[in-house]
């Protein structure tokens, strides 16, 4: 397939060259054209800009930080959603608002192209070793189409219906529930650790009974540490998906108040200088809230 391939940050590089592996034909744009690079020697072709990049493709997949880069992307002036011809398809694995996707559905609509949200669940590692999991939103026929993309980036698809934006829900909700389970998980370990108990002992009947999900693993290994590097996801992309699930909420009126605890989390990190850190680092507050000193 013809695949224009927007975005190439920790998530995008990876997807990007598992694509081409598969033997798609990549064109290639991200505004730091030093992240596309390494690319070019395995066959992708890099263009100067979104237009560029979008002008001969049959779908186009966008995978950037937040609302803003995606609107920087198609809606500003040159923007890509002009260059892509009709019958050609978007899609979106940005984690993004609801209206934005909203927005994006009805906007292609107009120009005879299609639109499919496809959010995706796994940190770089999962992008890198194509296991991620894949929630599609968007017509039947569109997501057929794609199917060998999503195969190629991930080890399942789950397909949630025709309204595109109902992916855009999904994701916002799971991403909630694990900044859930980073805070469940951080005030347990600070009991514990308060009672004088050794929080890895802790963490390892968690997971090897009940809580043995790769959610519980992997973030409580972090939160046994105190320590939140390496960065699979920095903390203030985090902090945005904590907003747009609080936005999607209200705009139906759905209390979300572990939600509201987990922002103020999120802004206490910030406050405490961890804006470079992997966001399960919202889980050192409970400990500083503790009175604990570093984990050892």
């Amino acid at each position: 397939m013809n695949v224009a391939f927007i975005g190439l940050g920790n998530m995008g590089l990876p997807i990007a060259r598992n694509l081409i592996r598969a033997g798609h034909t990549l064109t290639v744009y991200n505004r730091t054209r030093s992240r596309a690079a390494p690319l070019e020697s395995s066959g992708a072709q890099i263009a100067a800009t979104p237009v560029e990049a979008a002008a001969n493709a049959e779908a186009l997949i966008t995978m950037l930080a937040d609302d803003r880069a995606v609107e920087a992307v198609m809606f500003a002036p040159g923007n890509a959603i002009q260059a892509l011809r009709a019958g050609a398809v978007h899609v979106s694995m940005s984690t993004i608002s609801v209206a934005l996707s909203r927005r994006l559905a009805e906007a292609h609509h107009e120009r005879r192209q299609h639109y499919v949200a496809a959010t995706v669940f796994g940190r770089p590692d999962a992008a890198a070793a194509a296991k991620l999991f894949v929630v599609v939103a968007g017509a039947p026929e569109q997501i057929r189409f794609c199917q060998p993309l999503f195969e190629t980036v991930g080890q399942k698809t789950f397909v949630v219906g025709e309204d595109a934006p109902a992916a855009n829900v999904i994701k916002l909700a799971g991403n909630f529930l694990i900044t859930a389970t980073i805070e469940g998980l951080a005030e347990a370990i600070a009991l514990v650790r308060k009672h004088g108990l050794d929080q890895n002992a802790f963490l390892e009947f968690l997971t090897g009974s009940l809580f043995s999900a790769p959610v519980y693993r992997n973030y409580g290994g972090m939160l046994a540490a105190d320590k939140f590097e390496p960065v699979g996801f920095k903390l203030p992309l985090g902090f945005k998906d904590n907003r747009l699930l609080l936005a999607a909420a209200e705009e139906v009126a759905v209390p979300m108040p572990l939600a509201s605890l987990v922002h103020d989390r999120f802004v206490a990190a910030l406050a405490q200088g961890l804006a470079e850190a992997d966001w399960a680092a919202i889980g050192h507050i409970s400990y500083q809230n503790a009175g604990l000193k570093e984990a050892t």
